[in-house]
């Protein structure tokens, strides 16, 4: 039986999902969906078609073999002549739902290869019982040829080992196996963009280079290739573009509806030009109650931040807790005013800060199935200087993870006495969404370059530096006595529930998302590492305690620690205001890369006995317009039945669109 949960029944509505390997799946609800208006209804629905149609393009970014990989096992996996109880098969499907959680083989957040559970015999003797028809075979070629290059790329733990690859010292581009780059080194990727760069001379609004192209080289010769409706992955872009066209129909203003045209014409274009006009437009649109996300946006899928994986999401004010966010953008100026950095690298004028709470009503791409809990766009630092940014905390999900999280014994753990457990009861929820707001509003959106300094001079440490300013920039504002005279923090204890779970998870209990004897890669949680580590080490005000031989932090002087943050903001701001790579080299390799190996095994141990997942992703609602007697639409119905490998299955079914 369907249940449709888009009435009065949030008592009812079930959030928790399927969970397996280190996953576990949760449900959203879309809060206030029945309260639009059946234009913003159909406003939604079109761009959650849009959204959900990019899905093979991110496959495909993420490794060439992926989109191959995942069509052969699905092929294994609805077969019904092969036995679905053997171990082999079994353990298959995890793979499976794996590659689909990640967008392919690689883990969504480590990067690392899978280790397949089943053996290379079982998929070859099951390919062979598969309908030849059904597998994702090249003209004139057989099951056999098709095992023997995918095999290699499943099994062989040194072909193609990482999907993005940062060690200091090698190759990030020939040593990592996303998809951006073909035949090219991490150096011959340099100096093309940096020539482009000098050719193009002191642009006042340059393009984002490369962000949306694979760069190759064929027959000696480096060149881009586009992605376009005239270019690679045209027929997944062709599709979006007819989507987003329908939306255009139903824009709530002009405004939006022109904002939707640009994005069609920079699809159909490719022209990077165009996509700097498109976010100059969106940034300064605010009149309308939805909004989206849709595209080649963030570059961390890339070892050298140029190139964008596509994303998607559709949105909707959460207009209660909007009041929030829009209390702090509208208090943009005093902030930056007050920032503990150099003043040189503050901006005199902020300009076009805004920030709204939301309810994601589809996610697609690079969000989905794990999303972000905050968004801050554009990218282009020259458009957040001249034209404003535009930031989004997404409540619904971080309400479902909320409830997913109560009473699952991890504070009981982790957290060091009763005292500051009730802190964290207390404050721990309204904390973390205000840090969200101050990371995504005022972080992202503060500060300055110098002029002439190169935006991508950071280079493979951009990523991390960024994030760790937003952090930080948060991090400090939330013990201001400013928050509590805003009305967004009750009181002065309230700020400590969040430095201590940041610390302890910058220090400790992030680490259980790494495999033993690795070293931390992913840009937010060396961000986190940074943070922590180098605070630790600044004297005692952070301390490790061990009890019953277990590590606790504790903090000494929660005032001091502000000051701490104070301190390091500023300085990772002057590397930011000056492009100062050599030192983000240095801070990010001495703080955010290494474990410690005896702290790192307690921790896993720890959180073993909790029997909880580390990863949460989410499943889509599914919406299903309801039509009148004319055959118009009259409705969006929403159903939150499917389970995961239905949406899976069904999603690579109706939005396939690469071979």
């Amino acid at each position: 039986m369907h249940m449709n949960y888009s009435g009065n029944d949030v008592h009812h509505f079930n959030y928790v999902g399927e969970r397996f390997a280190d996953l576990q799946l949760l449900r959203y609800r879309l809060n206030g969906f029945e309260q639009l208006s059946l234009l913003q209804k159909q406003l939604v629905y079109y761009l959650s078609k849009a959204t959900l149609y990019g899905r093979d393009i991110t496959f495909d970014q993420f490794g060439r073999y992926n989109l191959r990989i995942r069509k052969t096992l699905e092929a294994i996996y609805t077969d019904l002549r092969i036995d679905h109880h053997t171990e082999d098969f079994l353990a298959m499907e995890v793979y499976l739902k794996r590659v689909w959680f990640s967008n392919g083989i690689y883990h969504h957040y480590a990067c690392d290869k899978f280790v397949p559970g089943f053996s290379e015999s079982w998929l070859r003797e099951a390919l062979q019982q598969v309908d030849a028809i059904r597998l994702p075979l090249h003209s004139g070629e057989t099951v056999e040829q098709l095992c023997d290059e995918l095999i290699p790329v499943i099994f062989d733990p040194e072909v193609l080992p990482k999907r993005v690859n940062k060690a200091d010292g090698e190759d990030l581009v020939l040593t990592s196996a996303c998809n951006f780059y073909e035949g090219v080194s991490q150096q011959e990727a340099e100096d093309f963009y940096q020539r482009q760069k000098e050719e193009a001379g002191n642009d006042p609004a340059p393009i984002s280079y490369g962000l949306n192209t694979t760069l190759v080289k064929r027959d000696g010769e480096i060149r881009e290739e586009v992605w376009s409706a005239q270019g690679r992955y045209a027929n997944a872009i062709r599709h979006i573009v007819y989507w987003l066209e329908q939306a255009r129909t139903v824009a709530e203003n002009d405004h939006q509806q022109h904002i939707i045209e640009l994005l069609i014409k920079y699809y159909q274009t490719g022209d990077l030009r165009v996509f700097n006009d498109y976010c100059i437009e969106w940034v300064g649109e605010h009149e309308g109650r939805i909004d989206f996300v849709n595209g080649f946006i963030e570059v961390y899928g890339d070892p050298l931040g140029l190139k964008a994986s596509w994303e998607g999401i559709v949105e909707y004010k959460d207009l209660e807790a909007t009041k929030r966010t829009q209390t702090i953008s509208s208090n943009a100026q005093w902030f930056e005013d007050h920032s503990p950095v150099d003043p040189r690298f503050r901006k005199p004028h902020v300009k076009g800060v805004t920030a709204n709470a939301i309810c994601a009503a589809m996610l697609g791409g690079d969000e989905y199935p794990s999303t972000a809990i905050g968004i801050n766009l554009p990218n282009a630092d020259w458009i957040r200087s001249q034209h404003g940014s535009k930031s989004i905390t997404i409540s619904n999900i971080t309400d479902a993870y909320n409830k997913a999280a109560r009473g699952n014994g991890f504070k009981e753990e982790f957290v060091i006495d009763d005292e500051t457990r009730s802190l964290i009861v207390k404050y721990g929820d309204l904390c973390d969404d205000l840090h969200t707001d101050l990371h995504e509003c005022l972080g992202h959106g503060s500060g300055q370059l110098l002029p002439g300094t190169d935006p991508d001079a950071l280079k493979a440490y951009g990523n991390t530096i960024e994030e760790a300013r937003a952090d930080l920039f948060g991090l400090y504002y939330i013990a201001d006595q400013k928050l509590i005279d805003l009305g967004l923090l009750p009181d002065g204890e309230a700020y400590k529930s969040s430095y201590y779970t940041y610390i302890m998870n910058g220090l400790m209990t992030q680490l259980i998302r790494i495999e033993p004897g690795r070293q931390i890669e992913e840009a937010h949680m060396r961000n986190r590492a940074l943070i922590a580590h180098w605070c630790y080490e600044q004297g005692d005000v952070i301390r490790l305690e061990q009890r019953e031989g277990k590590n606790y932090v504790r903090i000494t002087d929660y005032e001091a620690l502000r000051g701490l943050f104070a301190s390091l903001l500023a300085e990772i701001q002057r590397i930011k205001s000056e492009g100062d790579y050599e030192a983000a080299r240095q801070l990010v390799e001495q703080y955010a890369v290494k474990v410690d190996d005896r702290l790192h095994a307690e921790v896993l141990e720890r959180y073993k006995k909790l029997n909880l997942a580390p990863y949460k992703g989410f499943l889509n609602p599914l919406m299903l317009p309801v039509y009148d007697e004319q055959h118009q639409i009259c409705d969006i119905q929403l159903n939150y039945s499917e389970d995961y490998a239905q949406q899976m299955l069904r999603y690579s079914t109706e939005y396939a669109t690469l071979i």
